[in-house]
């Protein structure tokens, strides 16, 4: 026997209802708080970015507010978000029944790429005046983010330098062989001028030219070396061509090692992600990162792989964004060097930045090798070091090594009188000379011990 199944009243298709949004969103749902930020915003600067002619556009506060909460929900398809907007009852109440379409949003998030950054600064600020951030300590680390370039149009400076030098000695060999007097001349003074893609202009519109005036040749023989002149021509046209790609491509890659011809702004660098550990480069770009109270305060894009290298630019990202440094800054020891201590302590900076073998002097098994020279004696006042059997290592001169970035380094050279006969000589160190020669960095050691007495602090 079968019961008849009771339900609610449905007809399809019959009856339509009216939704009033305000009644179905809940009042602390985030929705709300994207529409409550986003009206505090000031957009005077997309103003300019608009045309008083023509159709009246959507607003931008609205338009603003569909991308930032279709972010926040990991959508980024112009098509999803106007599929949302058509469907999803917050997305609705966002755009006040508008429907923009996917050509649209689309137009409007490139239009406002600049001008992002200046709306991510006052969200930052609006964070700070609410008292959720301080910005005063700042967490800095970063992140390798892979190119949609292909993986295989990478082009290497070394390459590029090697075969242009290969080219130009394959110009000055043409020049030489072509029998023009003209090409005599510029290749004679080729050791004083180098080549470049004007100068080999001129010079291929001189031997047209020569080669324009000559009488008609009169045997076989002079047809042949008429046209083995004109396909020299040919061939300087096409290494003047070649040479021309060569100075756009170092000129594209700037102080890099490399780029992708997709993407020229990308620079090959190992990422964390490779999934078969045979580090294999790839198209891509450093991204760095300051957080506080787990909100992102700051972020930039560098093309420079190491983290060492990128730590003064942004925190000078930091500066021009806040017109202010932060008084802390904590960071692992990617970032620990020389360079980056003296900038933050002249900025007055607390440091809490590692340095490379902080990790190994923190295990409970850690014993410090008494023969490294960081571990000998020093006398500050008469400036000498002392050995593990007592001698003496007196100061003997300085040395300066430059960074990728610029800055100069200072080491100080200190050498043992004598170690010949020495019984800890074959532990010491394994040198042929018979006195001992260290290299000291003074500087950079106070730093290191400031870094590591803030490091083991209660703090």
């Amino acid at each position: 026997m079968h019961t008849k199944l009771h339900t609610k009243s449905y007809i399809n298709n019959r009856l339509f209802l009216t939704i009033d949004p305000n009644e179905e969103i809940e009042r602390d749902s985030p929705v709300r708080l994207v529409d409550s930020i986003v009206e505090g915003l000031d957009l005077k600067d997309f103003r300019k970015l608009y045309s008083d002619k023509g159709r009246c556009p959507y607003h931008p506060k609205m338009m603003l507010k569909l991308i930032i909460y279709a972010y926040m929900n990991n959508i980024y398809s112009c098509r999803r978000i106007e599929d949302q907007v058509r469907r999803d009852i917050h997305f609705i109440w966002l755009a006040a029944q508008e429907r923009p379409d996917y050509v649209t949003i689309n137009r409007f998030r490139n239009r406002v790429k600049a001008e992002i950054n200046n709306i991510f600064t006052q969200i930052v600020l609006v964070l700070a005046d609410k008292g959720l951030i301080t910005l005063d300590v700042e967490y800095i680390d970063g992140t390798k983010i892979e190119s949609k370039a292909n993986k295989y149009t990478f082009v290497w400076r070394k390459t590029v330098e090697r075969n242009r030098a290969k080219l130009l000695e394959k110009i000055r060999i043409l020049l030489e062989q072509i029998d023009e007097v003209i090409a005599q001349d510029n290749a004679a003074g080729s050791e004083r001028v180098e080549f470049t893609p004007e100068a080999l202009t001129s010079i291929i519109g001189e031997l047209n030219g020569a080669l324009a005036t000559e009488p008609e040749p009169a045997d076989n023989e002079q047809k042949k070396q008429r046209r083995e002149r004109g396909r020299q021509i040919r061939e300087l046209e096409k290494h003047r061509d070649r040479l021309s790609e060569y100075d756009s491509r170092l000129e594209q890659i700037g102080e890099r090692n490399s780029m992708s011809k997709t993407d020229p702004d990308a620079t090959f660098m190992r990422m964390k992600e490779d999934a078969m550990n045979n580090g294999q480069t790839k198209p891509g770009y450093n991204l760095q990162i300051s957080a506080e109270n787990q909100f992102i305060t700051d972020f930039a894009l560098f093309h420079n792989p190491t983290d060492t290298l990128t730590l003064i630019p942004f925190l000078n990202s930091f500066l021009s964004r806040y017109h202010r440094l932060p008084s802390v800054a904590v960071a692992d020891s990617g970032y620990g060097s020389e360079e980056n201590y003296r900038f933050m302590d002249e900025a007055g900076m607390e440091a809490y930045v590692k340095y490379n073998r902080f990790h190994l002097e923190q295990r409970p098994r850690y014993r410090p090798n008494p023969f490294h020279h960081d571990n000998f004696h020093y006398n500050a006042e008469q400036d000498y070091y002392v050995c593990p059997m007592g001698q003496h290592m007196t100061r003997i001169g300085t040395s300066h090594t430059k960074t990728a970035s610029g800055y100069r380094s200072e080491s100080v050279r200190y050498r043992a009188r004598n170690c010949n006969g020495c019984l800890l000589r074959c532990l010491c160190y394994k040198a042929r000379g018979d006195r001992r020669i260290i290299e000291v960095n003074h500087r950079l050691n106070g730093y290191k011990r400031k870094a590591r007495e803030l490091l083991t602090s209660e703090e």
